[in-house]
Formats: C-alpha cells, structure tokens, sequence
C-alpha cells in the first residue's frame, strides 16, 4: 500500500485500541468530522507478531512522520495486547514528538453508551466486569459537557470484592466494541487536540486493575 495522499499538508491522528481479542486502528485528519480509516483486526495472542503489519497496512511507515497526535487505549485489558499497544504508542510519540492521549478503555465505552440511542439516563453509572476468582472491575462514569469529549471518568476503573458497594448508581457491563470504541477514541483525541491540551507520553501507562503482589480488597 503506497502513502496516503496528504495534498493539504494537514497531519493525522492515530488511534490504536487492544484491550480485548481484536486490534483496532483508527485514522483521522486533525480538525475532521470523522475517520479516515477503521480496520479491526482478529489477532488475539498472535498481536505481538502482527502488530506492526497490521497498523503499516492502515498507514505506512513511511507516512508515519505526518502524524500529529496519538490515542491509545490504556486498559483494562488481556496483559500482553494492552501493555503491546501502549508500549508502541509511547515510542511513536517519544520518537516523532507527538502529543499522546491514552485514554481508559472503560471511558471510551462510556462515551458510546452516553451517544448512542439509548443513553443510561442522566446521573452517573458504574462499568463492570466480572474477574472469575478475583472479583469485579469496575469504573464510574458521567456526562460532563465542560470536559473534551463530554464524559468524565468520576472513578477509574480498580478491582472490588464484589458489585455491593457499587450502589447507589446503576450497573452496566463493560463489554468492548470495535470499531465502535475506537470512534470514541478518536473522538477524544480530537476533540483535545481542537483544545489545544499538552500530553505528554510519559503518563501514559497500561491500566492493571489486578497486581499479582496485592490482595484482594476487603
């Protein structure tokens, strides 16, 4: 595949989304309405070996220097694709100078449901899912105008023993869709970007709500 054509000169936003089977890849104009390009791409533990391949096959490396900012999915996520994804995002970013925004895979969740046909009502709600053996993840979420991308993350995403003390705000399942969510990915990065929001790589880390050196909580 040869260069995107780029006759304005304008840059690109690139967003990258692992935190489930799938690898999601989304490609922007800075300062468009919607995406250039969406591919998901079924890899499951075979990303580490088709990471690069994949992302070269929606925007060569070559073009690489045209970008203009990145987003990335931080988790919760499987372990490998998660920390896999982020590492690459950080590079880029360190390498090419680039503004980086990772942005928690519940949030971008939250940000569908909040804009889709049927929003969870008008207070905030609580994302979870359930760890066999450990407990439950959850984050709390709401609508929040004054922030870029309209959502708020009141409560990031940490493990509970159980739902019971989620109350008293309603529960949905954080379940990952693609390319959906890495719509809302991009949505946030550009809507930072139009912002003008300094970010900085170095922040940017996978989200791992489970610690093999914690126990569960009380």
């Amino acid at each position: 595949m040869s260069a995107l054509p780029d006759p304005d000169g304008r840059r690109w936003l690139l967003a990258l989304h692992s935190s489930s089977e799938s690898l999601g890849v989304g490609l922007q104009r800075l300062g468009a309405a919607a995406p250039e390009r969406l591919e998901t791409f079924p890899l499951g533990r075979s990303l580490s070996n088709g990471l690069f391949e994949c992302l070269e096959s929606v925007l060569p490396a070559s073009a690489w220097p045209r970008l203009g900012r990145l987003a990335v999915a931080t988790g919760p996520g499987g372990f490998t694709g998660t920390r896999l994804t982020v590492v690459l995002a950080r590079t880029l970013a360190q390498q090419l100078a680039l503004p980086l925004d990772g942005i928690s895979s519940f949030r971008l969740m939250a940000r569908r449901l909040l804009t889709g046909s049927q929003p969870p009502g008008d207070g905030p709600f609580w994302l979870l899912q359930e760890l066999p053996r450990r407990g439950v993840v959850a984050g709390l979420y709401g609508a929040d105008p004054g922030q870029p991308g309209g959502i708020a993350e009141l409560e990031a995403p940490r493990l509970h023993r159980d739902s019971g003390a989620l109350a008293p705000y309603p529960i949905l399942p954080a379940l990952v869709q693609l390319p959906e969510d890495v719509i809302q990915l991009l949505g946030i990065g550009a809507a930072n970007a139009a912002e003008g929001q300094d970010a900085p790589w170095q922040p940017v880390l996978p989200l791992y709500p489970t610690s093999p050196v914690e126990a569960l909580p009380c």
